[in-house]
Parts: C-alpha cells; structure tokens; sequence
C-alpha cells in the first residue's frame, strides 16, 4: 500500500493544467515568499527579499522608460540629421546620447545582478527548505517503500536550482517585454494608428500558435527530465555496485541497462529538436514580417510628404522594439515549459516527503515509550504498507545487562524487528518500550562509512566529541586495528574508506564506536559476519567489559557464549524464548523442546541467565538440594526442574495456567495454587 502523492484529494475530476500549475507554485513559492508556518521564515528575511524585488522592479521599469526616451531622442537626432543638416545641432547632442548608452548599460547590469542575486538567495533557502524535509523525520528513508517518487537525489541537486533562476529570469523578462511591448505600441499609435492596430492583430494570433508550440514542448520537457533521472540514476547505481558487477563480470548486461535508458534520452531529444526547428522558423518568421509590414506601410507616407524621416525611423524602432520584445516572450514562454516540468516535479516531492512523515489515518500503530529498558507488550509488528505481519502479540523485556539473540531463518523479519527499536519501523499495535534513540547505537552488517576522516570515522555519530589521539590508537588496537594508522599520516586526513577497508575491517570500525560510544544499550544485526572467531569472541568480550545491554541477530552458533537469552521467530509471524542452554539443548538433540515461551500472553522477563549446569540447583528458597530424583507427592519448582527437561520459567509459566507436568519417569503432576500448599502435586 504505497503512499500516493496527490494533492488535492477531495477533488473527483482533475484540475486545469493552469489550476494545478499555480498549485505548485504555491507549495514552491509560498514558504519563501509569503510564509505561513509559524517556524517559517524570519519576518526580516522576508522583508528583505521583498525589498530586493522591489529593487529589481524599478531597475526593470527605469531601463524601460529611458528606452522609450531613447526612441524619441534617435528621433530628434534623425531630424536633425536629414531635415536640418545642423552639424553644431548634432554635435551638441553626442554628450546626451553618450548619457543614454551609460545609463541602460548600468540599469541592465545592475537589473541581471539583483535576479541573479534574488534568485541565489531563493535556490540557496530552497534548497535548504527541501533538504530539511527530506532529512527530518527520516523521509529520506521512508521515501524507499511508502512512495512512488524516484530519484530523490536529481531532483535535489539538479532540479531545484533551475526552478529560482528560470522563475526569476520569466518573471523579470515578462514584466520588462509586456512593458517595453505597452511603451512601443503606444509611441506606434501616436505615428501611425493603422500600423498599431495590426500589430496587436497580430500578436494575438501569433501568441495563440506559440502557445499550441509550447504544450507539446512541455509534454516533451518532462519526459526529458524524467528519462535523464533514470539515465543519471543507472550510472550512479553501477559505481555503486561496481565490485558486484566485476565478480559476475555483468558489464554486458549493465551496458544494454545503461544504453536503452540512454536511447530515451536521445529519442526525446530528437522529439524536441524536432518541435523546436518549427517553433524556431516561427519565431524568426514572425519577428520579420512586423519590420517588413511597418515598411510597407510607412514608406508611402514618407514619399507623399505625410510623415518626416524622423517618424519613420521612431516608428521602425518602436516596430523592433515590439517585435523582439515579443519574439524574446515566445522564447520564454517555451522556457516556461520546462519550468513547469521542474516545478511539478519539486512539488509532488515536497508532498511526498510531507505524506509519508504523516502517521496515517485510521490504521495502528506502535506506541513507543522512553524507559532505561527495553520491552515489547502484546507487541504486533507489521511491514510499512501493512501487507505482512513480521512478529505477532510478542511480549518480552530485556532488563539492563542481559544479552538477547534473536534468530530465525533467512528472510524470517529479525531485522524487521531492529527496525522497530529503531524506530523506523511502527506499523502493527502493542507497546515498545526502549531507552531514549541518543542511548542506543545501531551496529549493521555492512557498517555506515561517512565520508571524512579517520577520527570522524571513529566518532560517528558524534562527531564532536572530544577524545585524544592516545584514546583513538588505544582503541584501534583493542579492535586490532592498529594498521589503519600505517595508511594514513594522522586521525585527521581524509580518505575514501569505503574502498580502503574489507567489510570485516569495516565490522571492525563499528566495535570501535561503540567502545567510544558506550551506549546503555547496542543493537548488532550480524554484525560479525565477515570475522573469524578470534575477532568475534574478542569484539564481544570488549562489549561485555562496557556494560551494555545488547541485543544481536545472527546464525553462528558461536554467538550462544555470549547472550544469555534467544527469541526464535518462526514461520506465520510466530515466536518463542529459551534460555541459552535450553536453546542448546536443543539444537544439541535435534529436537525441539518445550519452549521457555511460547505466544504466551504472559510477558517474560528475562533477568538472569539460568545455571549453567543442570546438576546442581538452587531452590526458590536458595537452599541447594540433591540431585537424586525426589520423591515425595508435593515438589518445589526447582524439585520438578530435576524430574523434566524444562526451565525454571516453564514451570513457572504452566503452573499460572493451571496445566499439568509429566515427569520423565510417568508420573503426571498439577500446581496447588492454595496459599497454605503452593507445591506441585502427583495426580
């Protein structure tokens, strides 16, 4: 059951290609420019973007207005030069129109450093914004399974960027160009109304082509990006992989991946080379039949003496202005094209990471309480889309000290169940108790390698922590690491560990953190695997010595030296505890034997381990007894554990049930619950 990013889900039919568009702008424009969230943006932030803006709209109206100055002063100065023939007259005008070319030269260049700078300052907030909900509330790792959104990663290093600078680059020519196109039209109408008349005639049809150019673009910009994320992400996921690719010698294979994303790319491209000639033949076609209609017209005039030469080069310029304003709008407005592709994109990822952060509605979830143990009551874990149920009713504590080790077969939901300490994992209904996350250190198979140096290697999470150089070596060598310094010149030099270290060196790595670390508690998920049974038993002795309580999923059998208890998950979501040496026992004998638990609704509490040896015990009232077989008609707990293959606990556990006990001689024995006998009794 995947999360579906649609966002507006109360409505039947779907919205306008417009109404939708300007529903991305929002979600992508409103918490920069206009916040709501009351932890959005500082008030002053967002004067002072609002101000820049400001700024960046009267440089765009100035150099417009002393453009249609200019088209009046070339005018003057024509007259000058044709009507008059003043040559003083036109000396005296050089130092004004040296003054123009000075001013719109300054106002565009200030005009392109304010955008640019408005739109570093939006890309720069932006990204941060997105960044920040893909990190929080572990999106970035939810993403993978309870959304249809792929390529996380393009659409933040690549896709966002564009969004600020197209946006602004848009805006700021469809203000200057609608100006610039009002301003010239006007100046037209005051030389000729006929010429003006028919251009607005025309740029009414001429937009409505452009616009049936543009959607079609569109469609052709979107698969674009969408086909580069999946040709990016097969290039991304061969480096990755790069060694797994080497043993099976798959470059072939990967090639014929790599190539049929590629052929995408170049098919859509030539889709859009193909769209974008006509749209290129249009555009020139269009911006030069303006300049030859407004000769064809003026031209008469000027020879009939009903217009000066001055007129006609205003009104060709006016022509110019207009048409180039127009011809750069239409180029634009296929621009924009792509800039919805990224906008529509930047916001189903924004929603996305929103939904999947949501606890949802009208399914359970895990109640998860902060205590200095770790427990699970009535304890029901399901998988995120809720598909599958891992572990079902579980009810276990762990108290602080003890070692728990959870086995099961391959695929059989034991890291499903770290998931859940982890947090990660909350679907299904019970209780999870556990000690705060700052308290607890996750130990992998494959360890995290962070990109850094040596002693941030050794010290992550916490980086910044403080500890010597002596204390680092020392623990290299504990984890008998010590070589990784004949590698590198000091703890503070910066290399691609994940190719330097084995994965058991790596493994390795992880102890050392949590040597460093020490956490209350340490969760290992086969976190030995790639270590021979000297580093194992060193590792795990080191682990001991700090006093943590660790919980650990492996298969070695070595394992059972170092845990006192094991939760075996079974087939169809089931489960059972056994003391260490019941365990053993079992798989000693080949048989299984009556578990310590069940899917019991009692809760086991695991405190001690049970004696190591079943030939001397000690009763309930700590007096040792004899190993001989007792018997008398009324047995203590501890008198019924010589006469059965059962653990304490079991006997327990039967005796608040009210079942009975067949001792290995025949005889079958109840518990007498009354005060004054509280024994097992022969039937």
């Amino acid at each position: 059951m995947q999360t579906q990013v649609v966002r507006d889900k109360a409505i039947s039919e779907p919205p306008s290609p417009l109404t939708q568009f300007w529903e991305d702008i929002k979600i992508v424009a409103q918490p920069y420019w206009y916040p709501t969230d009351p932890g959005g943006r500082a008030f002053a932030d967002v004067i002072r973007s609002w101000g820049m803006l400001a700024l960046l709209v009267l440089l765009i109206v100035g150099l417009v207005s002393i453009d249609g100055l200019g088209s009046f002063w070339n005018r003057y100065v024509i007259d000058i030069i044709i009507e008059e023939r003043d040559i003083s007259k036109y000396w005296s005008t050089l130092w004004l129109s040296c003054l123009l070319i000075v001013a719109i030269t300054l106002l565009v260049g200030f005009s392109q450093f304010v955008r640019k700078k408005v739109a570093l300052d939006w890309y720069r907030w932006l990204s941060n914004y997105i960044l920040q909900q893909y990190l929080s509330n572990r999106a970035y790792y939810k993403i993978g399974f309870k959304s249809g959104l792929e390529n996380p990663d393009q659409r933040l290093s690549q896709e966002i960027e564009p969004i600020t600078t197209i946006t602004l680059r848009f805006l700021t020519t469809l203000l200057q160009k609608v100006l610039e196109m009002s301003t010239f039209i006007i100046i037209l109408w005051t030389i000729s109304q006929q010429i003006a008349i028919y251009l607005i005639i025309y740029t009414i049809v001429g937009n409505l082509i452009a616009v049936y150019l543009t959607q079609e673009l569109n469609k052709i910009n979107k698969q674009e990006l969408e086909f580069k994320a999946e040709y990016n992400y097969s290039l991304t996921h061969v480096r990755d992989h790069a060694e797994s690719i080497a043993f099976f010698q798959g470059e072939n294979q990967e090639a014929k991946i790599i190539e049929r994303r590629f052929k995408n790319v170049l098919d859509n491209a030539e889709r859009r080379l193909s769209w974008e000639r006509g749209q290129d033949i249009f555009n020139r076609a269009y911006q030069s039949a303006i300049a030859v209609f407004s000769m064809f017209i003026l031209t008469p005039l000027f020879i009939q003496d009903q217009i000066d030469y001055g007129e006609i080069s205003q009104a060709s310029l006016a022509c110019f202005m207009f048409s180039n304003a127009l011809g750069q709008l239409i180029a634009e407005w296929g621009i924009s094209g792509r800039l919805s592709s990224y906008i529509q994109r930047l916001a189903e990822f924004s929603d996305g990471l929103k939904a999947i952060t949501q606890e949802p509605e009208k399914l359970t979830t895990i109640t998860t309480i902060e205590e200095n143990r770790l427990a699970f009551e009535n304890f029901t874990l399901q998988t995120p889309n809720y598909d599958k149920v891992i572990v079902e009713n579980l009810s276990l504590s762990v108290q602080p000290g003890q070692g728990l080790l959870i086995v099961g077969p391959s695929g059989r939901g034991k890291s499903s169940l770290l998931r859940a300490i982890a947090g990660l994992w909350n679907s299904g209904t019970g209780r999870l108790i556990r000690p705060p996350l700052k308290d607890l250190l996750f130990l992998p198979q494959r360890p995290y390698i962070i990109l850094g140096t040596l002693r941030e290697q050794l010290l992550y999470p916490q980086t910044t922590r403080e500890v010597s150089n002596k204390e680092l070596e020392d623990i290299l060598h504990q984890v008998n690491l010590q070589n990784l310094l004949t590698r590198v010149s000091d703890f503070d030099v910066e290399a691609p560990w994940e190719n330097i270290l084995s994965l058991g060196e790596q493994q390795r790595l992880a102890f050392a953190r949590v040597l460093i670390t020490r956490p209350r508690f340490t969760i290992l998920d086969e976190a030995t695997s790639a270590l021979d049974l000297s580093n194992e038993e060193n590792l795990y002795r080191k682990l001991q010595q700090t006093q943590t309580t660790f919980i650990s999923v492996g298969h070695r059998e070595s394992l059972f030296d170092y845990h006192q208890w094991v939760l075996e998950l079974s087939e169809n979501s089931g489960w059972k505890v056994f003391s260490i040496e019941d365990y053993r026992q079992e798989k000693e004998n080949g048989h299984n034997l009556p578990p310590t638990v069940d899917n019991s609704e009692d809760r086991v509490t695991i405190n001690e381990p049970e004696p190591p040896s079943p030939k001397t015990h000690q009763s309930e009232n700590n007096l040792e007894q004899s190993t001989e077989t007792p018997s008398r008609h009324e047995l203590s707990h501890q008198e019924i554990k010589v006469l059965t293959n059962y653990s304490i606990s079991t006997i327990r556990n039967k005796a608040r049930q009210g079942k009975t006990i067949t001792t290995k001689e025949g005889f079958t024995y109840h518990y007498n619950k009354d005060p004054n006998v509280l024994k097992w009794v022969r039937d």
